[in-house]
């Protein structure tokens, strides 16, 4: 298994703790593919960006098939989430 260094909820600060702070608002905690590329929080709210335009953009794909979708391509990718 990888090991890639990631800042824990308590050491969050500026842009950083406020995508924190939005993710449990929304989940009740910080998931694991959030904290990914915490290092660089532009990257990570690029990162969630990107997800919020593809999962709830305007698309010919109802919410549903876009989440079936996901559930293929990680279940094919070997991915818990």
């Amino acid at each position: 298994m990888a090991w890639i260094k990631t800042v824990p909820d308590e050491e969050a600060r500026g842009l950083l703790k406020q995508i924190y702070d939005g993710s449990i608002e929304r989940a009740g905690k910080v998931w694991n593919i959030t904290r990914l590329s915490s290092l660089r929080p532009q990257a990570t709210q690029g990162s969630l960006s990107l997800y919020a335009a593809t999962m709830f953009g305007p698309s010919e794909l109802s919410r549903g098939e876009r989440e079936m979708i996901a559930v293929v391509v990680s279940r094919a990718n070997e991915c818990h989430y």
